[in-house]
């Protein structure tokens, strides 16, 4: 079976080629983890079924707020909280990284207390394809401001390797901030982080990307979570993605998580397993990393297919195992 098969990603190498991909777990108050979040990584990493654990998103900084209930690396008295997750998924058996993320204009002024931030004063659905726009248009960026926030994701992923992970995962999709500024739809800038060239809507990125790596070091697992293709006329599309992906793995990323941009995590139209796989398949022709798909994977057999058809190196489960903790023991 592919999926038994071990695979290096940076200087990791993964057990297999299962990740369970960072599902919100919608069990943390005020940022922090709770027993019941620990009770949840637990169950559903248990017996190491997934090379790799992607543990789902951290806000880098509290105006980058998804959700009451979301996760948070913001601050260094997370790290304790973050460690117990990290702590779970190794004694379990799998590698662990952390998703640090900012939700842009996906964040809302009734829970965080703070103006929306963006690239542009566009407001899009964020996060759940059935969720409604920020009513309350963003405030678009200054470049020091852009810088200040950059410093954020790079304190979270400093926070990441004191809590134990092997590495962090960096959020670009599901029309969050990041993928605002790599979006045509919403970035409308003009200046160096310009909507209008690979180079402006990346540089953001690959800003972070340096600062992360001078700041820990080349060894920790680096994965970047991209919004590939909006799958929309004026959108993002797949030609970008192989761009982008090119210059990512050019600065140091040692993973290419491809996932949907401000079509958030669905497709429309698409409910097979792999629906994104147009544009790993592409990007994995056009990287020598490891490239990661999500998207419709219900079963074991739906992932190895995938692996089979060449979409991509590795296989994420989102949704499957949020409904069904004990699923993929099979593998065992």
């Amino acid at each position: 079976m592919l999926l038994n098969l071990e695979i290096m990603a940076g200087h990791h190498l993964l057990h297999n080629r299962l990740v369970k991909a960072p599902i919100h777990d919608e069990t943390c108050v005020d940022g922090y983890i709770t027993a019941d979040t620990e009770k949840n990584y637990y169950e559903r990493t248990k017996g190491g079924r997934f090379g790799l654990v992607v543990v789902e998103h951290s806000y880098v900084r509290k105006d980058g707020m998804a959700s009451p209930t979301q996760l948070s690396s913001s601050r260094d008295t997370d790290i304790e909280g973050l460690k117990k997750l990290a702590d779970i998924i190794h004694k379990n058996g799998s590698t662990a990284i952390l998703q640090i993320n900012h939700a842009g204009c996906g964040a809302s002024r009734s829970f965080t207390g703070l103006p929306s931030v963006s690239a542009s004063n566009i407001s899009v659905t964020c996060g759940w394809p059935d969720s409604k726009p920020n009513p309350d248009l963003p405030k678009p960026l200054t470049v020091s401001e852009i810088h200040e926030l950059e410093d954020c994701y790079i304190a979270a992923a400093e926070r990441a390797m004191k809590a134990g992970y092997d590495g962090v995962n960096l959020h670009s999709a599901h029309a969050y901030l990041l993928n605002q500024f790599f979006s045509p739809i919403t970035n409308k800038r003009t200046d160096e982080y310009n909507g209008f060239t690979i180079e402006g809507r990346t540089r953001m990125h690959l800003e972070i990307i340096k600062g992360i790596r001078d700041r820990i070091g080349s060894k920790p697992l680096f994965a970047l979570r991209l919004g590939g293709c909006d799958y929309t006329e004026g959108g993002s599309t797949i030609e970008d993605a192989v761009k982008a992906c090119r210059l990512f793995e050019a600065a140091g990323v040692d993973l290419l998580d491809i996932s949907g941009g401000t079509c958030c995590f669905t497709r429309k139209g698409h409910n097979y397993p792999g629906y994104f796989g147009d544009i790993s398949e592409a990007v994995k022709k056009a990287v020598h990393i490891p490239v990661l798909l999500t998207g419709g994977v219900r079963t074991i057999k739906d992932a190895e297919q995938l692996l089979k058809e060449r979409k991509a190196d590795l296989i994420g489960v989102g949704r499957a195992i949020t409904a069904h903790a004990g699923w993929g023991m099979e593998m065992l």
